[in-house]
């Protein structure tokens, strides 16, 4: 049933493709004081600072922005390497040859490196011809024509490229915890006192989940959560590197909030928090789809819930994701994918929540009626659940809010004691409430999780919210 909201958070609340411009790594834009004026920017440089020089990290890169784009930037990738279908690799190799852009056996560097099975990670040796950049070789890579290269005497060399086609390659783009890691953020939490009750509060079904194995790929467990939190008992998972002692850093307890989400929906569900990000809440698609599949391989899974996601480069969208699905994940019977829509209040697909093998979840505003201001939708949204205001299970400590409102010039920075529990919004909690139900009709039906999915989809669409579409609701 639908429980009464405990209170509204206080002071929170077609992409073109053809053409796309790339901004190098820098310092964000601040104020006067050295504040970041807006929540993207403060998200943006947490990642950049994650994977910044002399970092155990350190990665190059970079800040992609479609035209037309109302954001700033759209997305994050790796600069200087690309992903690349393992069937189209000996033809992008040639073309990269021509382009002289791969490494020699001088350089003692190698070409490339297998993802999985499917695709390849090609680095670039671009310093060999700076007037092109990641996303303009992909373009090259994509659309071919006639090249005008600088050549090392400073006279120039006019190359015929022959395409490889869209789906042959695309950039190693970062995914983010929380929201894109290059738009607009989700809110950060809120204390809520200690022993507060969990929003939603418990199902009604004591056994609901019984014999499904949940794995939640966020940032981590936190252990002491689990036992002093009863309905997360018997929950595993990797240790949250964001919990320091009694400091709480950027998005620790992200995990911990999706697992208590669950838990409240489907008691008896057996979860397990894989932690895939790093303490920047930021993974690249090379290495979130090799996570991915040694936990199809190790694992278990029946459902898997992932609360991130980005904006992509084109339409061929995340494409090691796409192969993922190719060679991987469809041929496990039955294991779905749960994955949160994103916090932009956009149409734009986010993927990949956006892609046709997951079930994608937008959230609910309060009283569970409407569409959350925050939540991204559209025809790729597959269902809405609740996701503002929601409270769970949080780890113990003091943390320093980063992002406006709760920073700004001349004041410091806001900083609060969190006791156990905490109030926070977005789809990343909408997501957990969607796989816990999917666990919970497993257990009831006997269904497999893509079969679950497939039926409360079914039903929800036919009772679905005016303006809004079909909707999930805690039982």
């Amino acid at each position: 049933m639908q429980q009464d909201d405990p209170g509204e958070q206080p002071g929170t609340d077609d992409v073109e493709t053809t053409s796309l411009e790339t901004q190098a790594q820098q310092p964000e834009r601040v104020d006067a004081a050295g504040v970041p004026d807006t929540p993207e920017q403060a998200q943006r440089d947490l990642i950049l600072s994650y994977y910044g020089p002399g970092t155990r990290n350190a990665l190059k890169v970079q800040q992609g922005r479609t035209v037309g784009s109302d954001c700033e930037v759209d997305f994050l990738f790796e600069a200087d390497t690309i992903l690349v279908r393992e069937e189209h690799f000996e033809q992008v190799r040639g073309i990269l040859d021509k382009l002289h852009l791969l490494y020699g056996d001088e350089d003692r560097r190698p070409v490339s490196e297998p993802v999985l099975a499917g695709v390849r990670l090609v680095r670039l040796k671009l310093g060999s011809n700076p007037h092109l950049d990641t996303l303009e070789t992909l373009r090259i890579i994509r659309e071919g024509g006639l090249v005008s290269l600088n050549l090392p005497d400073g006279g120039t060399d006019d190359v015929l490229i022959t395409a490889a086609g869209a789906g042959a390659s695309g950039p190693n783009t970062v995914l983010v915890v929380a929201g894109n890691g290059a738009g607009c953020p989700a809110e950060e939490p809120e204390p809520m006192p200690a022993g507060s009750a969990p929003y939603p509060g418990y199902t009604a079904d004591r056994a609901a989940g019984e014999g499904v194995r949940v794995v939640v790929v966020d940032t981590g467990l936190d252990e002491q959560a689990t036992q002093r939190s009863s309905w997360l008992k018997g929950v595993t998972g990797d240790p949250d590197d964001d919990i320091n002692g009694t400091t709480l850093d950027n998005y620790a307890g992200h995990g911990t909030f999706i697992a208590g989400v669950i838990r409240c929906v489907a008691p008896l569900a057996e979860v397990h928090v894989c932690r895939a990000f790093g303490p920047g809440g930021a993974v690249t698609e090379a290495e979130l789809v090799q996570k991915l599949d040694h936990i199809l391989e190790h694992d278990y899974p029946d459902i898997i819930s992932m609360s991130a996601g980005t904006y992509t480069f084109d339409a061929t969208r995340l494409l090691s994701f796409t192969v993922f699905n190719e060679r991987r994940l469809r041929h496990h019977k039955g294991v779905v994918m749960v994955v949160a829509a994103g916090n932009d209040g956009g149409r734009e697909p986010f993927w990949p929540a956006a892609a046709p093998f997951t079930v994608s979840v937008g959230a609910l505003s309060t009283q569970w009626r409407g569409r959350a201001g925050f939540s991204n939708h559209g025809g790729w949204v597959d269902v809405y659940a609740p996701g503002q205001n929601l409270v769970n299970a949080f780890p113990k400590g003091t943390y320093q809010y980063r992002q406006p409102p709760h920073v700004g010039t001349g004041r410091p920075a806001r900083v609060e004691k969190f006791y156990g529990m905490a109030k926070w919004s977005g789809t990343s909690f909408s997501t957990p409430v969607v796989a816990g139900l999917i666990a919970a009709r497993m257990s009831r039906t006997g269904e497999n999780g893509r079969e679950a999915a497939a039926a409360l989809i079914a039903e929800a669409q036919g009772a679905a919210q005016p303006g809004v579409g079909a909707v999930l609701l805690p039982e």
